[in-house]
């Protein structure tokens, strides 16, 4: 249930969320997710 994010949704659904907010939280999660995946590609590159 956590690798589905049910959770954090959860955690998420308690308060309202401000349209603007969500892009802008939407936005930094995509970038920590290509940043990881970009980290991961290096350290598979390296070896």
């Amino acid at each position: 249930m956590q690798r589905e994010g049910l959770y954090r949704e959860m955690r998420m659904r308690r308060h309202y969320e401000k349209p603007s907010e969500r892009r802008a939280r939407e936005r930094a999660e995509a970038i920590r997710r290509y940043r990881k995946l970009l980290k991961k590609k290096a350290e598979r590159d390296e070896l």
